[in-house]
């Protein structure tokens, strides 16, 4: 057996599909065992694997292990010279395992090897090749000095930015996506440490390997897609202290003890200072509308106090203190509980529930003025010109914020999305079924076929003229059919498109399209499975009381 792929699953069953659909295109002429651990999902991935892949080697446990046990279970089956820990959000394409497996049998001194990889909008993965953390990459990576200077060998060096993205290269640390290493290696040195249960467990082996005699490789002569993100956020609090304490757990066991506690030191600094950050962004992200809304809506219900009460009861004084101290901060308080009901708050912004929620803040807050004591009913006219304000003003702000396109304050585009899929006439028809089942916004949607074949009604270009295609027709959306464009070509098309295009992959005789960056965020995956049951209205607006008071 030359080759034992273990793939290890966590609910991520469309995600496995496409990775082992990938993989049998790659192993002709190897031979090859196919190993997946089930850390316990729930989403019918070992239903969909005893269906469309019988032949792969399954493990299956009753609970989740983590990545280091679920690995160490399939290592210790494996029968392969070589092993490659790859993960099942990844698509590799068709000449990996032979160019990967070749490398090692003609380079005895490599121990372990990774390649290039990137993201689902065809970006590079710095973490494909990396240094050993030490107290100064640390410190330069903590506070920010190696993103200002990503090509300085001194601050750059925990991704190693200096050496380049398309040469082969010496590196101290490869990544648990795709980690190849031979059988022999792990026999001798041990398997994975299970101490380490999601992150550290690939730094900590890659030292190993090294402090055995054995080099670690970076080989950018063939690519993978890692979709990334596929048990955690990677901004989220979680994450930031799971990950850093596994740095803390490999400083411990491998430096002495000097050196350690210098690094664990700046570790523990890491930890409190990206939590913070990622806190205060949330935190921000979150406030950012609702405190910009209050004070508008403040300064404007002044003004319209003052000019209703000049204007229609001739009297600039007319409303008393009490208004301004209590009056005007129930309407907002109304207003903003409103929008947050109707998730006008959500990010990206959708404009028609802002308004939804600005008028349902109205209503409730009339309803609550007819029950009040006559003495404490301010003003009805106000209340509806507040509205009038608070509608306009809302919008205004979010239509000047998303002209500064800072992305994570973006109004929800609902104008219909072009979308064009890369494939012949049957991939087509097939794929076009999917969008328009699961994407009501899919309006445009165009063939670009990869043959010179005969033209089709809907057929806008070749795959060759693809930049020109995106730049003429104003492409959203591009979907390359598996079935009709190899895995290779789907990368090296991916890596050319500079526009912000969402990219996704219809994978073959799938129901489901997967696309861009993250399993967790929605609308990068369609699918006709139906998995989740409507709730009705009643539930839903009942729901979004309870969550508020949560």
């Amino acid at each position: 057996m030359k080759l034992s792929i273990i793939i290890v699953n966590y609910n991520v069953k469309h995600f496995l599909q496409q990775c082992l659909q990938s993989i049998y295109k790659a192993i002709k002429n190897i031979n090859v065992e196919i190993i997946v651990v089930d850390n316990n999902s729930v989403d019918k991935s070992l239903t969909m694997l005893h269906e469309q892949f019988p032949q792969v080697k399954l493990i299956i446990n009753n609970k989740n292990l983590g990545f280091s046990k679920a690995n160490n279970q399939a290592i210790k089956q494996a029968k392969g010279q070589y092993v490659l820990l790859l993960n099942p959000d990844t698509v590799i394409q068709e000449d990996t395992l032979i160019k990967t497996v070749d490398f090692l049998d003609k380079n005895q001194q490599a121990g372990a090897l990774g390649v290039k990889m990137v993201d689902g909008n065809g970006v590079f993965l710095p973490e494909s090749k990396r240094s050993l953390p030490s107290p100064s990459s640390a410190f330069y990576k903590v506070f920010g000095l190696s993103k200002l200077f990503p090509n300085s060998k001194k601050f750059g060096k925990y991704h190693l930015n200096y050496l380049s993205q398309n040469e082969v290269n010496e590196v101290d640390v490869l990544s648990g996506a795709f980690f190849m290493t031979r059988k022999k290696i792990l026999d001798q040195i041990g398997v994975l440490d299970e101490r380490f249960f999601m992150y550290g467990e690939d730094i900590d082996l890659s030292y190993r390997i090294q402090t055995n005699g054995y080099k670690n490789y970076y080989v950018p002569t063939t690519s993978i897609i890692h979709y990334k993100g596929e048990s955690t956020k990677k901004t989220s609090v979680n994450y930031i202290i799971t990950f850093y304490k596994a740095m803390i757990l490999f400083v411990k066991k491998h430096y002495s003890h000097k050196n350690a506690n210098l690094l664990i030191l700046f570790i523990q600094l890491a930890i409190l200072f990206r939590a913070s950050i990622s806190i205060i962004k949330r935190i921000s992200l979150k406030i950012t509308y609702p405190l910009i809304d209050a004070l508008a809506i403040f300064i404007g219900l002044n003004i319209i106090k003052d000019m209703w009460a000049k204007t229609y009861f001739l009297n600039e004084n007319y409303y008393s203190d009490l208004f301004l101290k209590f009056g005007i901060p129930s309407y907002i308080a109304f207003w903003l509980i409103g929008i947050y009901l109707q998730k006008g708050y959500n990010i990206p912004v959708k404009i028609s529930s802002l308004i939804k929620g600005i008028i349902t803040g109205t209503i409730f807050l009339l309803i609550i003025y007819g029950l009040l004591p006559e003495n404490l009913r301010f003003s009805r006219a106000l209340i509806l010109f507040g509205t009038m304000w608070t509608l306009i003003v809302s919008i205004t702000i979010r239509k000047l914020l998303n002209l500064l396109n800072i992305t994570s304050l973006k109004i929800k585009s609902n104008k219909p999305k072009k979308i064009a899929i890369i494939g012949e006439n049957e991939e087509f028809l097939r794929i076009q079924r999917i969008i328009q089942t699961t994407n009501s916004n899919a309006e445009f949607i165009y063939q670009i076929n990869t043959l010179n074949t005969s033209q089709s009604p809907n057929q806008i270009g070749h795959i060759y003229q693809l930049e020109e295609i995106i730049q003429i027709h104003q492409i959203d959306e591009i979907i390359f059919s598996a079935k009709d464009i190899t895995s290779n070509e789907i990368i090296r098309y991916m890596e050319k498109i500079t526009n912000n295009i969402e990219i996704k992959i219809a994978p073959t005789k799938s129901t489901f399209i997967i696309g861009s960056n993250s399993i967790h965020t929605k609308g990068n995956l369609y699918t006709l499975d139906n998995t989740q049951q409507q709730k009705s209205p009643i539930i839903k607006v009942f729901k979004k009381y309870i969550d508020f008071f949560n």
